[in-house]
């Protein structure tokens, strides 16, 4: 009955995981649309502003899932282990600090959308912002649900893999 119904939550994870990726591709192609715009109306430094902005848009979202995830394993292996755990508290430490610094990095990124936003707003009409900004927002949660989905998929996976080995 678990293994049955494990199997059904994992089923609803994955289609859930393929309309996720539609909205990832409907995005991305809002984001071509954007892009072609701007490069058609902005200077090229200007544009190159905006490219590095959403290129690095990615790499920090997913930086910081990526160190949050570590520093939160991390923390619980130090919960659950003895108060001479040396090794695991460097690594904590070090993690704490990495999330630090991929937040910095985070709130730079945010000063040089607002950057980008008021060069884009000299240029672009209010239905074309509006996309951009919509663009940039949806980039950024459909990460974090993806990110989110597969854990929870892998998570099911290695329960599934469990039960039907103690079987």
């Amino acid at each position: 009955e678990l293994i049955d119904s494990i199997s059904r939550k994992l089923q609803v994870l994955r289609e859930a995981r393929e309309t996720l990726l539609e909205d990832i591709q409907a995005n991305n192609i809002l984001g071509e649309e954007v892009e072609a715009i701007v490069k058609d109306v902005c200077k090229p430094n200007e544009f190159d502003k905006f490219k590095m902005f959403i290129g690095d848009l990615d790499k920090v979202v997913n930086l910081l899932l990526s160190l949050s995830g570590r520093l939160a394993r991390v923390e619980n292996a130090l919960n659950n282990l003895d108060e001479n755990t040396s090794p695991e508290e460097q690594k904590q430490k070090l993690l704490t600090q990495q999330h630090e610094d991929a937040k910095e990095l985070k709130e730079n990124l945010d000063r040089r959308e607002r950057i980008v936003f008021d060069i884009l707003a000299n240029y672009l009409s209010e239905e074309n912002l509006a996309d951009y900004e919509h663009f940039v927002k949806m980039k950024s949660a459909l990460i974090i649900e993806q990110r989110e989905l597969e854990d929870k998929i892998k998570l099911g996976e290695e329960q599934l893999k469990c039960l039907t080995d103690s079987l």
